[in-house]
């Protein structure tokens, strides 16, 4: 169930912006695919999809209002997922090219990135910050349930997401694995890739809690 024309029309226009503009989800998505190629950036971003419809689902039921009105809580979630994404970043730096996903990888090692891609949206506070503070301006009350309206538009973002996700992990990944010739690259794409997902935890850890 989607609010009016209007109201809908607007919130297209407005997600299409956002998505435009590359997040902590797209350099996420570009760090595992510059790292272990566009095979596991495309699945990342799956993932990515997967924790993006929960925050949609918990936004509904009303669960992102009682995190974000909890400072405890929201402080929780978001150490625990800047916290998980050091470790991804610190596993990357220490095992190199040990895990190499690629289209002929192992589903177990596709498997364990895209379960990795939920975990780190699930744990991100602010897409549930988002999601409390973004959807409910699109909702229209005369047009019936606004936890469904909610649900309706936060399943269409993810959607839109995904899509826009996957291109950019696509392109990384294309990217990377036409430098993987070159014997520098090779040496620093870990560093690179770590680096990313370290620098994305701390950030996640540095940044405010809703009510300061």
């Amino acid at each position: 169930m989607f609010p009016n024309h209007a109201a809908f029309a607007l919130f297209l226009s407005a997600s299409l912006v956002l998505l435009a503009i590359p997040g902590p989800a797209v350099c996420y998505v570009v760090g595992r695919s510059v790292g272990l190629g566009r095979g596991a950036g495309v699945v990342s971003a799956l993932g990515i999809f997967v924790g993006t419809c929960i925050h949609a689902a918990a936004a509904a039921l009303g669960l992102s209002a009682l995190l974000v009105s909890s400072a405890l809580a929201f402080g929780l979630v978001k150490y625990l997922g800047a916290a998980y994404l050091v470790y991804l970043g610190v596993e990357r730096l220490r095992r190199g090219g040990a895990l190499n996903v690629s289209t002929s990888a192992p589903r177990a090692a596709l498997s364990r990135v895209f379960g990795q891609g939920i975990i780190v949206n699930v744990l991100n506070p602010k897409t549930a910050l988002f999601f409390f503070a973004f959807l409910p301006q699109f909702t229209v009350p005369a047009r019936g349930s606004v936890a469904l309206q909610i649900l309706s538009l936060g399943l269409l973002f993810a959607c839109m997401g995904v899509v826009s996700d996957s291109l950019w992990g696509f392109f990384a990944g294309s990217v990377a694995n036409r430098l993987r010739t070159d014997l520098r690259w090779s040496r620093s794409e870990r560093y690179l890739s770590g680096g990313i997902l370290i620098s994305l935890g701390l950030a996640a850890a540095a940044g405010h809690s809703p009510q300061k």
